[in-house]
């Protein structure tokens, strides 16, 4: 059996083509168990796994917890911002209190970019960056990568565009470090107060007319608009946003050609893309859901199987 080239996943910049291949044919397996009727497996029966969220998230924390659950480990859920952290507690300290209970491996959500790299160096537990700050989100440009493999057959070639808030946004960033390893063309497009001045270094094309962006792309990745990350004003409103940047049927039945329309969600409905969009057949934002359990189940699974 091939491995892992690390063993942590702390962004996508640290992993290769391989890895990804590795994870993705790996996610095709547990795919299938998700669909039995009985959807457990014993394979981590005797892993611990520690979710530290530092930040609030349901869904990503949900997907986790459920992949944590179908692989029959134990899972200890620690929420932060409700915990002794509040009292001046050090990240440090919360972790060896963690592993003072003897934890395998640890997912963890973080404000500050790097907490999971800082994590990695001081204690002795595998490490799943479950997003840390604006910085890097590794398992949802996985799933992302994987549902368009799913629609589309392949990711090589295909050309897919980021549209909105690349300037706050994780998801972006480890999206296009995966879509670019894996051979895909990437454009990010914006307002221009939403766009990062180091945008051009990652080798994307950049385009601020929504209409044009999808005319060219197979694949549009709609973002949400982070307004909790916005201590600004990075466009004057969010109506104006939505008849910019926000995807409409109409808009959809223009082009020449169908694309596919994803958003790692929450959905804000009528700001990114409207209710008509989201549940059209083009969507495929509840498989990335689907996905995104088989994808961490393939992860967590890969990383364990270094422990032993």
């Amino acid at each position: 059996m091939s491995e892992l080239s690390v063993s942590h996943l702390l962004g996508i910049k640290y992993i290769n083509e391989k890895d990804i291949q590795l994870i993705f044919e790996t996610a095709d397996h547990f795919k299938e168990v998700i669909q039995r009727p009985i959807k457990k497996v014993p394979s981590l029966r005797d892993i611990t796994i520690a979710n530290l969220f530092f930040e609030n998230s349901t869904r990503t924390r949900l997907s986790f917890e459920l992949a944590e659950k179908r692989l029959s480990a134990d899972v200890v859920n620690f929420s932060a911002s409700s915990s002794s952290v509040k009292k001046g507690e050090t990240l440090i300290d919360t972790v060896n209190n963690i592993l003072a209970m003897k934890v395998d491996m640890v997912v963890m959500r973080h404000p500050n970019p790097g907490a999971g790299v800082f994590l990695s160096k001081h204690i002795n537990a595998a490490i799943v960056n479950a997003g840390d700050g604006t910085h890097e989100h590794p398992t949802q440009a996985l799933l992302d990568s994987y549902s368009i493999r799913e629609r589309l057959g392949d990711v090589a070639g295909k050309k897919v565009v980021i549209v909105g808030d690349i300037l706050h946004s994780r998801v972006a960033l480890s999206n296009i470090y995966a879509l670019k390893l894996q051979g895909a063309e990437v454009m990010v497009c914006g307002p221009k107060t939403l766009i990062p001045k180091y945008i051009h270094e990652l080798g994307v094309k950049v385009s601020h007319n929504l209409r044009e962006a999808l005319n060219w792309c197979d694949v549009a990745n709609m973002l949400r608009v982070q307004n909790e990350r916005m201590d600004i004003s990075y466009f004057p409103s969010t109506r104006e946003y939505a008849q910019q940047y926000g995807v409409t049927k109409d808009i959809l039945e223009r082009l020449d050609k169908e694309i596919v329309i994803m958003h790692p969600g929450p959905i804000n409905r009528g700001v990114e893309i409207t209710t008509e969009v989201a549940d059209s057949n083009q969507a495929i934002i509840l498989d990335q859901v689907e996905n995104g359990v088989a994808v961490r189940m393939a992860v967590i699974y890969l990383l364990a199987s270094k422990i032993k």
